[in-house]
């Protein structure tokens, strides 16, 4: 080890996180004295410490952690670009009704706390990401937005989960391309703050973030957007002109809008909207739709040309015949599909009523023409009925004419030997296809078991 060059070790010693890193110090005098020379601070709180710092038999054995971290940047012989502290996934699913902890040892938003340290390497810092404990910082507004944007004015990246954040003092921070807000209480019912301080944005996270009204992206920069609504606002508005990438995930807004002329993959989910509006996307490419009612969402969704990855999904469907819900439907909104995804609720709706007609007929024999272009499916299957399952693969095979590639992923609940059987059916009834199987269940990992037959 010590031969190693000194700038390959740095190089291993800055992946670490703290603990790792006060490990490998004890291994030799090379790493001991070059531990305090890396740029980057990552301290995590695990569960196992958590029960310690708070059993009467080994309370008194165990180090603050605050005071652990406040050491590591005393410390520290370099300036710090990267801090990451938090704690680990356990305890960040402990819930504040079941836990009384009224301390404030891992409330790591605190004002005081964030101020004390940040004020002495904030102005180097260029990634910055603090995950609160929600037991201790659920009840307590913390101002750590405000503290950041005065010390650190040259960060990129910045990353807080598990707080109850304020806006009030927030300086404007040009220079921040990347920000992620999860599981967050924001007192910015509108975004205007978000959108006033963050204009250099080109990525955002806001994941569960509470306390919005109506809320508003308008952002010129921004290229990736992942947002999931906690609550229901009545209205969700996105004005993005330079968005790549958006993946929405939503309740019911009322209304919905959307403008991002740049678009180029798209994933909604959304139970309805009574009123959905997208402009015109010209340059969309992939699409995964996720909804209890498609067909309402397909009725709504702008005629597009340029969508050649298509996922729909659903949850598993109601009555039979309670939607016109067919492939022609969804051929004749999006017409150059090449691959198409389908859920299982999906795919089990669509065997109720595979041909339902278009009106006006042009329409419906116009999709018929176009459903050729079609050459690849990937479908999610229950098996209920074999003989309807087989059926309908027939009616699909003789449509898409073009069709080259199909993918069941068929439930690990069901028999083997009927899997087996239906495959076996598949590659019989039509040889031109290459056949692909496996399995799937909710929560868990795709599980391919033939990739060619």
């Amino acid at each position: 080890m010590d031969h190693l060059p000194h700038s390959l070790l740095l190089e291993i010693l800055t992946r670490l996180d703290s603990t790792q890193l006060t490990r490998s110090k004890l291994t030799c005098k090379t790493l001991n004295s070059l531990s305090t020379q890396t740029p980057s601070i990552h301290l995590l709180c695990s569960y196992t410490r958590y029960l310690k710092s708070r059993s009467p038999q080994t309370m008194s054995q165990i180090t603050p952690f605050k005071t652990i971290f406040r050491k590591l940047i005393e410390n520290n012989d370099v300036q710090i670009e990267s801090v990451r502290i938090g704690v680990d996934n356990e305890l960040r699913r402990l819930d504040y009704d079941d836990v009384e902890d009224d301390s404030d040892d891992l409330f790591l938003t605190e004002s005081g706390f964030v101020e004390d340290w940040i004020r002495r390497i904030g102005e180097g810092l260029r990634v910055l990401s603090v995950s609160d404990f929600w037991v201790q910082s659920c009840w307590r507004q913390s101002f750590v937005l405000a503290i950041v944007s005065s010390y650190c004015h040259s960060l990129l990246e910045l990353e807080v989960k598990n707080a109850w954040l304020s806006v009030d003092g927030l300086n404007p921070m040009p220079m921040l391309t990347k920000l992620t807000l999860e599981f967050i209480r924001l007192d910015d019912e509108y975004l205007s703050r978000l959108n006033e301080c963050f204009p250099g944005l080109q990525v955002l996270n806001l994941i569960g973030v509470g306390g919005l009204s109506d809320p508003k992206i308008h952002l010129l920069n921004l290229k990736a957007f992942r947002w999931t609504v906690s609550n229901a606002p009545k209205t969700l508005f996105i004005c993005a002109p330079n968005l790549a990438s958006l993946e929405l995930k939503c309740f019911k807004p009322v209304i919905l809008y959307i403008n991002a002329p740049l678009l180029s993959h798209f994933h909604l989910s959304i139970e309805k909207a009574d009123q959905f509006r997208v402009e015109e996307l010209k340059t969309l490419k992939t699409l995964h739709l996720k909804s209890s009612d498609l067909c309402y969402l397909l009725s709504t969704f702008p005629y597009n040309t340029t969508v050649q990855n298509l996922t729909l999904d659903s949850p598993m469907c109601g009555p039979v015949g309670m939607t016109k819900f067919s492939l022609l439907k969804v051929f004749s909104v999006f017409p150059n599909v090449s691959s198409l995804t389908l859920g299982s609720g999906v795919w089990s709706e669509l065997m109720m009523c595979p041909s339902a007609p278009l009106p006006p007929v042009a329409e419906s024999l116009r999709a018929r023409s176009i459903m050729k272009g079609l050459k690849q499916i990937i479908a999610y299957l229950v098996l209920g009925d074999t003989d309807i399952t087989l059926s309908f693969i027939s009616y699909v095979l003789g449509k898409c004419s073009n069709l080259s590639d199909m993918a069941l992923l068929i439930h690990r609940d069901v028999d083997s030997s009927v899997a087996s059987s239906l495959i076996s059916s598949c590659v019989t009834q039509c040889s031109r296809v290459r056949w692909r199987w496996g399995t799937w269940k909710e929560g868990t990992k795709d599980c391919w078991i033939s990739d060619s037959i």
